[in-house]
């Protein structure tokens, strides 16, 4: 098709979020995800508990987890979102694809990083497969990943830990462009500094057990948005979508 300025466009309705959450252990990732529209869960971890929610067989390799995604692409049905719980527990899944492909005995035989940067051209198979999802069937796309501390060395200022997405570097930067929302969830934690006595004082954490999501990156995580949403929101898909700007 020939390109001019008659086919420029105006896109007035938004399409459904893809979204990646990572948060620190049971805070509640899972359930957040459950509460999400008509949800059907695509397990690469056994993760749910007591959720009850309609979810594909445990994947146990790559090809599970893309013949579940090819089964909601290509077969009728009524799901509103996908979610796929969760991806860190996928990465090992992408990394023996790729070997298997390459016939490497292990992602690092290559040598020099070079399993990995291969192991991309399976995530962004994956990713297409989500793409699909939401451009052809309206599905909204949640995927999980627990979270790490690491140290980021700044070219600004000193060096100092934060939270980040439990995934090789390169993955975890793939997974970020591709989503429109990352949210770091956490608990809401106040820090209070009480006298001991011999002129030492001591602080403490104090926490509600209030969860959060944050939606905004700081120094602390990762996390962004392109919505324009507040800083940070309860954990909950309720205030999520109250969040969110509507369609024109």
């Amino acid at each position: 098709m020939a390109i001019s300025l008659a086919s420029l466009r105006t896109t007035s309705a938004l399409s459904p979020p893809r979204i990646l959450m990572h948060g620190v252990a049971g805070v509640g990732k899972s359930t957040f995800a459950a509460d999400a529209d008509r949800p059907v869960f695509v397990m690469t971890e056994d993760g749910l508990g007591k959720l009850q929610v309609p979810h594909f067989p445990l994947a146990t390799s790559y090809a599970e987890v893309a013949e579940a995604l090819d089964a909601l692409l290509n077969e009728g049905h009524d799901y509103g979102t996908v979610v796929v719980d969760s991806v860190d527990w996928l990465e090992p899944l992408i990394w023996a694809e790729a070997c298997k492909r390459n016939g490497w005995a292990s992602i690092e035989t290559p040598g020099f990083g070079k399993g990995y940067a291969e192991a991309l051209t399976v995530w962004r198979e994956y990713l297409d497969k989500l793409n699909a999802l939401r451009d052809q069937k309206g599905m909204a796309v949640i995927q999980i990943a627990h979270t790490d501390i690491k140290r980021f060395d700044s070219p600004e200022h000193e060096p100092y830990d934060r939270y980040v997405i439990k995934l090789q570097t390169r993955a975890s930067a793939l997974l970020q462009e591709h989503s429109d929302v990352v949210l770091f969830a956490n608990y809401r934690i106040s820090v209070a500094k009480s006298d001991v006595g011999f002129n030492k004082k001591v602080t403490r954490a104090l926490g509600s057990g209030a969860r959060v999501m944050h939606t905004e990156e700081r120094p602390a995580f990762l996390a962004k948005n392109r919505y324009g949403l507040p800083d940070t929101l309860e954990l909950s898909w309720a205030e999520f979508m109250a969040a969110m700007p509507q369609s024109e």
